[in-house]
C-alpha cells in the first residue's frame, strides 16, 4: 500500500486556480454578498422551523438583510410497506418547497424556484419510535430541501446578486 503523492496535493490548487475557479462566498466570489443578507420567513410550524434553521446555518443569520426568502412548504407521506395482516411498516415521505428570494431594494424578484426531495422511515416498533421515526425524516428532509435551495442561490448568485 503506498501514500499519495505529496507533490499532487500541493500542486492541485495551483491547477484549479489555472482553470478560474473561485470560492463562491471567498473574496470576490459570486455568492459573497449572500452571507448574512437574506432574511428567511419566518416558519409557522415544526417543518418550517427546521427549514429556517439549516437555512441560516448554511447561508448566516441576517445582520443587515438585503433579500427576503419567502418559501410554502408543502409535504406527503405515502405508504410503501404493508404486511399481509394490513399493517404499515414503512413510509415514504415527499416534500416541495416554492421558494421565492426579493431584493429589499427594489421589490423585484431577483431568483425562485421549487425544489423537492424525498426520505423513508420505518413504522415498526412501537408507537413512540414510529412517531421519533416520522419526525426524524421529515427534520432529514427540510435539510436536504434546504441545501438545494442554498445550492441554486450560490450557483445563480452571480446574475442577480
Amino acid at each position: 500500500m503506498s501514500l499519495p503523492d505529496r507533490r499532487f496535493v500541493l500542486l492541485a490548487p495551483l491547477a484549479l486556480m489555472g482553470c478560474g475557479f473561485a470560492p463562491a462566498f471567498g473574496p470576490g466570489g459570486a455568492a459573497q454578498g449572500l452571507q448574512g443578507r437574506v432574511r428567511v420567513a419566518d416558519p409557522n410550524d415544526k417543518r418550517g422551523f427546521d427549514l429556517v434553521e439549516r437555512l441560516e446555518e448554511r447561508l448566516g443569520r441576517p445582520e443587515a438583510p438585503r433579500f427576503d426568502l419567502n418559501y410554502t412548504i408543502v409535504t406527503r407521506a405515502e405508504t410503501l410497506g404493508i404486511t399481509p395482516e394490513n399493517a404499515i411498516t414503512r413510509y415514504h415521505l415527499t416534500g416541495v418547497i416554492d421558494w421565492t428570494l426579493i431584493s429589499r431594494e427594489s421589490g423585484q424578484r431577483a431568483t425562485g424556484g421549487r425544489v423537492q426531495g424525498f426520505t423513508a422511515y420505518s413504522a415498526t416498533g412501537s408507537t413512540v419510535a414510529g412517531l421519533t421515526a416520522e419526525e426524524d425524516a421529515a427534520f432529514r428532509l427540510m435539510r436536504i430541501l434546504a441545501d438545494q435551495i442554498v445550492t441554486r442561490l450560490i450557483a445563480t448568485s452571480g446574475a442577480w446578486a
